[in-house]
């Protein structure tokens, strides 16, 4: 839509039949995606020697992407990059790539997680539809954060925060208006249609939250500092590795040689646990205190698997990275074990993606209200204090002000 076209009918039903497309595909993606997922799960749980398996996965996920997805490789790079700075079309063959890389690095064991899958897929199917629809070049960056909103909404089930992402992580700082509804419309259509494939997802629980008094806020501040420095050294070291492995020229033996990596650190006592979501360390995190080094040790999993150039997403890996650390630091911090766990479990990813405001309503859709004032302290703490560290980079974008 050009800034200067006035409002009509025909505009009006050609963005609803544009977000009723891309809600469906959107959650019907996410929805053959969550069950190949936890499909990949559950069987390398019960078959856990595939994890010797992992580095020869990361070699034929590296071959994949050298002969038939070079161009799709910078993953979301590439999806905020033709949001700001509209070229050609976003290859529709992303969406199979990144689906069957992701679910490969989960079945051999490599620690990952799934909203840059679902962010990729959504935004490879709905940028196919730009040309038919004859979007202009406003349009189709509206048209691309929509579907970065069912995406995220789709795999987490949460409408609201998800709408808000596609938004915040791209303009940091700025409001794109004319994005808002179509970008809430897709995150509640698309959550909608993934739990109509009868796709759930995972239910956490703070329980007990104090009463606000002004010393528990204070180390509310403590807490969101200590979540800050765990998003800047997850950032550094995933850039790190990134750039060491880069350092391979053979594009394709940098997942093998990761994946020996990753292989050796696991057969260590005590390693296993890293791999995967680990959603089960993170539902456990918020019932008992983590022991201090799991928010470290996944960190450097995570930051392997990533930075080798196997498939998935940042966002769980944070998730399991917050919650461990602030149920360890509820040794030290007069806060209830759960609601520390639940506040790092925004407030780290806050601090990563530079998104306080999409996590702080995370947090309200996840855990309830009453733990508003603590998250939203944590996440506002982690964004300011974690400075420009960000696992997404993302630019300004003038042309929506």
């Amino acid at each position: 839509m050009s800034v200067k076209q006035e409002f009509n009918i025909s505009v009006f039903f050609k963005w609803l039949v544009l977000v009723v497309i891309i809600s469906i595909a959107a959650g019907s993606l996410s929805a053959l995606f969550l069950s190949l997922l936890n499909w990949a799960t559950q069987y390398h749980e019960h078959h856990r020697r595939l994890i010797y398996c992992l580095p020869l996965a990361g070699l034929s996920v590296g071959l994949l992407y050298q002969y038939w997805g070079q161009d799709t490789g910078r993953g979301n790079g590439l999806v905020f990059d033709t949001i700001h700075d509209p070229k050609e079309a976003i290859p529709f063959r992303m969406t199979p790539l990144v689906l069957l890389g992701t679910v490969a690095t989960h079945l051999f064991g490599g620690s990952a997680g799934r909203e840059g899958t679902a962010l990729q897929m959504s935004a490879a199917a709905a940028d196919q539809l730009y040309k038919p629809f004859k979007l202009d070049r406003q349009g189709r960056s509206i048209l691309l954060i929509a579907a970065l909103s069912g995406g995220f909404s789709s795999v987490f089930g949460t409408p609201l925060a998800g709408a808000i992402f596609g938004m915040e992580v791209l303009f940091v700082g700025m409001v794109p208006y004319r994005a808002i509804l179509p970008a809430l419309s897709c995150a509640f259509l698309s959550a909608w249609i993934t739990g109509l494939w009868g796709v759930g997802h995972t239910n956490y629980q703070i329980g007990v939250i104090p009463e606000l008094k002004f010393s528990l806020l204070l180390f509310s501040l403590l807490a969101g500092a200590a979540f800050a420095l765990a998003a800047v050294l997850f950032v550094k070291l995933t850039h790190l590795m990134t750039a060491a492995f880069n350092k391979i020229f053979y594009a394709p033996l940098r997942p093998f040689a990761g994946g020996i990596i990753v292989l050796l650190l696991v057969l260590l006592p005590g390693m296993y646990q890293y791999t995967g979501l680990g959603i089960p360390q993170i539902l456990e995190s918020f019932q008992q205190i983590s022991a201090p080094q799991d928010f470290a040790l996944k960190i450097l999993l995570t930051a392997i698997t990533l930075g080798a150039g196997f498939k998935g997403g940042e966002v769980t890996p944070l998730f399991f990275i917050g919650a461990t650390l602030g149920s360890a630091l509820s040794l030290f911090l007069p806060l209830p074990t759960g609601l520390l766990a639940g506040m790092g479990f925004v407030a780290v990813f806050a601090g990563a993606a530079k998104t306080p405001i999409a996590c702080t309503v995370m947090a309200l859709e996840l855990f309830g209200f009453p733990c508003a004032a603590y998250v939203a302290i944590a996440c506002a703490v982690s964004y300011f204090l974690s400075g420009k560290h960000s696992i997404y980079n993302p630019k300004f974008a003038k042309q929506f002000l």
